[in-house]
């Protein structure tokens, strides 16, 4: 049902039934590795092309997400997913392969979450009993749409973020009572937010006032507290934009804890790769949401957690055309069935 402005709770408990992750050889090196399904050892990945690769990356998590439920893709009704490329054209050519009834979704990074919820809305009012839900990314195929080609080794400032290759996908189905696995129980849709940075390798600073608003209206809307969550993490804010969310929150009046408050660009590599301020990519909160976070959650680690997954609506049109960034960010509120 709606609750407040811009959120809704899922009276239900739609459930996370499996999910499939897939990721690249930098994410191997990386902090999340054993939270993979599936990790290649480079970027080609077999195919002619980094967006083919892409869109293996999508395919794959798929199949995993089906095998561990056990189920056959011909009782999915729906797929929900999209990613950066122009288009969403990986996405969608997965959906051609694995011929699913098919939502495109762009919301830059923010796509994870913006599946998720509307995947959960879907479940929560009997509209389907089997969604797959997800988000991919691929640097090299990102990176020469957005900035550089990374054969070009162009030096980076501090202020920019490594997109992550990599796919998370979860299937979202009724729930069962009594199995343990994870919940949605609510979710805040974002509005666009911008604040007129034109920064393309600062994408942190740009998101981190869309991420602080739908965090705000979160709480607001649904009358909580920030200790109802074990922990609030936003997708791919990196180490700039963390930090001024933060300060932004705080300086609302609504209080978070330092170490509640975490960010899934600074987690998912190690300090010792060379990631600037750290990962952003749709696949970013994809992979660490599928992957880690839901891993943890089944470990006890965490019992309620709250996602907010962050998105810069721009292209290279825009950029071009000397636009401002504008941003956006969804949060959904996650828990263990009882």
């Amino acid at each position: 049902m709606l609750k407040g402005h811009q959120s809704w709770v899922f009276q239900n408990k739609p459930m996370i039934s499996a999910t499939g992750v897939t990721g690249g050889p930098f994410e191997a090196n990386g902090n999340l590795a054993n939270d993979f399904d599936l990790l290649y050892e480079d970027l080609w990945m077999g195919q002619e092309s980094y967006e083919k690769a892409h869109r293996i990356l999508l395919e794959e998590a798929i199949k995993i997400a089906l095998d561990k439920a056990n189920i056959e893709k011909e009782k999915i009704q729906f797929l929900i997913a999209g990613d950066l490329i122009n288009q969403i054209t990986p996405t969608s050519f997965t959906a051609r392969t694995m011929q699913i009834p098919y939502f495109g979704l762009f919301g830059a990074c923010s796509t994870s979450m913006e599946g998720l919820a509307l995947a959960s809305f879907i479940v929560n009012y009997h509209g389907a009993q089997n969604v797959v839900t997800g988000a991919s990314s691929h640097n090299a195929a990102v990176e020469k749409q957005f900035r550089y080609p990374t054969e070009y080794g162009s030096q980076k400032p501090p202020t920019a973020q490594w997109t992550v290759t990599g796919a998370g996908v979860g299937i979202i189905q009724p729930n069962e009572p009594g199995k343990k696995n994870p919940v949605t129980i609510s979710a805040t849709i974002g509005k666009v937010i911008d604040m007129g940075l034109t920064d393309p390798f600062n994408m942190g600073g740009a998101m981190a006032p869309a991420a602080a608003d739908t965090i705000m209206a979160h709480f607001r809307d649904l009358d909580l507290d920030p200790s109802y969550y074990d922990l609030i993490i936003t997708g791919d804010l990196g180490r700039v934009g963390h930090d001024t969310a933060f300060e932004l929150i705080n300086k609302s009046g609504l209080k978070l804890e330092r170490n509640q408050f975490q960010d899934c660009g600074i987690l998912i590599y190690k300090d010792d790769q060379p990631v600037q301020s750290g990962a952003s990519g749709a696949g970013c909160s994809a992979t660490v949401l599928y992957g880690h976070l839901l891993n943890e959650m089944r470990k006890g680690t965490y019992r309620r957690i709250l996602l907010v997954a962050t998105g810069a609506l721009l292209s290279p049109l825009t950029f071009q055309q000397n636009e401002s960034i504008p941003c956006i960010a969804h949060a959904v509120g996650i828990e263990m069935n009882n």
